[in-house]
């Protein structure tokens, strides 16, 4: 099964009153393992940079004023996301900007019938915790030494190890491939497990033959401890 693992960054929270995105990054996934296979770009939203939200993912204006429009790019990024579905933390969010976008250029929007939400899956295993990106991977063990700062790309691949790891685990990737007739796992990925078959539970209760000679044997000991008085 394929899946496309995706965020965004943006000029603010809210298309609604003008904000724009500025730049998405995509992680193929195959039966919940990583291909390798990435989609990345700019986009110059044609409006200026509020501050709060450069101190955030440090896109600047100057940065973005030479990037292409989201129109110039939508062909590319529409071919990679396919008909797979979307998974994004806190997709609504992502979800609302893509298909704004999509809007102002006469673009069909992408069904929320293709979204998976990976905030709602960590609400369902851990309610009352923190489900921010940063507090999941810091709960899953996933290093994010690296991030300085918000980037689209950068975000995508540390939401893929989570999303991972939030269904099942990387093994459960693994079983998946090798049921799909894929080549055997890497050592990168980690050992095939082994299946055994199931056994039988073994007799636990000494037979009448047993017990005898077990007695026999007892009457053949000098001194047993359990016979002894008590120590001075």
């Amino acid at each position: 099964m394929r899946e496309i693992i995706f965020d965004t960054e943006t000029t603010g929270f809210d298309p609604a009153t003008g904000d724009r995105l500025v730049e998405i990054g995509c992680i193929e996934l195959i039966n919940r393992v990583p291909t390798g296979q990435t989609f990345h770009a700019y986009f110059n939203p044609q409006r200026a940079m509020p501050a709060a939200a450069e101190a955030v993912h440090g896109l600047s204006d100057i940065f973005l004023s030479d990037k292409p429009l989201f129109r110039d790019g939508v062909d590319a990024l529409l071919a990679f996301l396919g008909d797979s579905p979307l998974v994004a933390h806190n997709a609504k969010f992502d979800f609302g900007f893509l298909n704004h976008e999509l809007k102002l250029i006469a673009r069909d929007p992408i069904s929320f019938d293709r979204m998976i939400d990976t905030v709602a899956i960590a609400r369902s295993l851990h309610p009352g915790a923190k489900h921010s990106l940063d507090a999941l991977c810091t709960r899953y063990g996933i290093d994010r030494s690296h991030r300085v700062k918000h980037g689209a790309l950068l975000d995508a691949e540390l939401l893929a190890q989570l999303y991972i790891e939030l269904t099942g685990g990387r093994q459960i990737g693994l079983t998946l491939a090798q049921e799909a007739g894929d080549a055997p796992a890497s050592k990168e990925r980690g050992p095939v497990p082994t299946v055994r078959p199931l056994r039988a539970a073994r007799p636990h209760r000494a037979s009448i033959e047993e017990l005898e000679r077990h007695k026999a044997f007892v009457a053949t000991l000098e001194k047993p401890l359990w016979l002894a008085g008590p120590a001075a």
